[in-house]
């Protein structure tokens, strides 16, 4: 499939777009449903004062220096600023990649391409070290927590990288050659991973229930499944057309 081009700058626009869409619905569910079990793992924290163990948080009288709900509305914020800069890392990659997947339509190319982006920054670093609610997780440890949840993100995008290129030097073979042979490698890249990194450090307090856990973890994925396969979707939805409309004006013009 021969596609005519679209402009850079139509691909960042689109990308920045559709950053801000998938940012927003990802603020949304950490408003909707992720604060939920952080609003219950605030209260087990809570819970700990009298005995001391809140050393360092304001009480006793004091005001908190940012209310909970300016730390939402911030959070949100947050959110959505990042959603707008990873559309535009995503659609500068998108331009650099066209190469692969030829043979399908924008739409699908965007939407492998952002399940693919999910899978290696936030699926495969959950699996290793899955989020943990305020509450849980030393703070004398989490320059050392942070490295090794980048390093993974970092295996994630050399195997998501090493599955295009392998893609790509199969081209020849037959769909299911191609297919199996990719699966095999990633899933065989993602063991590595997994079982090369440390194991997670942190202890799960006796206070923390596991429902709120494992409620924070997931909804926590949900997130960023929301914000990553989002951004694919909406992009593929805004540069399909567009493509489509290129390559009409270059037959037009080629007529």
């Amino acid at each position: 499939m021969t596609e005519h081009p679209v402009t850079y700058k139509s691909l960042a626009l689109r990308g920045i777009a559709a950053g801000g869409i998938a940012g927003v619905a990802s603020a949304l569910v950490q408003l909707l449903v992720t604060e939920i079990p952080i609003r219950a793992a605030l209260a087990v924290e809570e819970a700990r004062e009298p005995a001391g163990e809140s050393a360092g948080h304001s009480h006793g009288g004091e005001e908190e220096l940012v209310s909970r709900g300016a730390q939402i509305v911030g959070g949100m914020l947050g959110v959505v600023i990042v959603g707008i800069a990873v559309g535009l890392v995503f659609a500068t990659a998108y331009a650099l990649s066209k190469r692969w997947f030829t043979g399908r339509t924008p739409f699908s190319r965007s939407f492998a391409f952002g399940a693919a982006v999910f899978g290696a920054v936030a699926l495969l670093p959950w699996l290793k070290y899955p989020s943990n609610p305020p509450a849980v997780g030393d703070p004398e440890t989490v320059n050392y927590r942070t490295a090794l949840y980048l390093g993974v993100v970092v295996a994630g995008l050399a195997i998501v990288w090493g599955a295009s290129w392998l893609a790509e030097r199969l081209r020849a073979q037959s769909q299911p050659v191609r297919v199996t042979a990719v699966l095999l490698a990633v899933v065989a890249a993602v063991a590595v991973v997994l079982a090369a990194f440390p194991a997670p450090s942190d202890t799960i307090p006796a206070d923390m229930p596991v429902t709120v856990l494992w409620q924070f973890r997931l909804s926590s994925l949900a997130q960023l499944a929301t914000l990553y396969v989002g951004l694919g979707v909406v992009f593929g939805l805004l540069i399909d057309p567009a493509t489509r409309k290129a390559k009409a004006v270059g037959k037009a013009a080629v007529a």
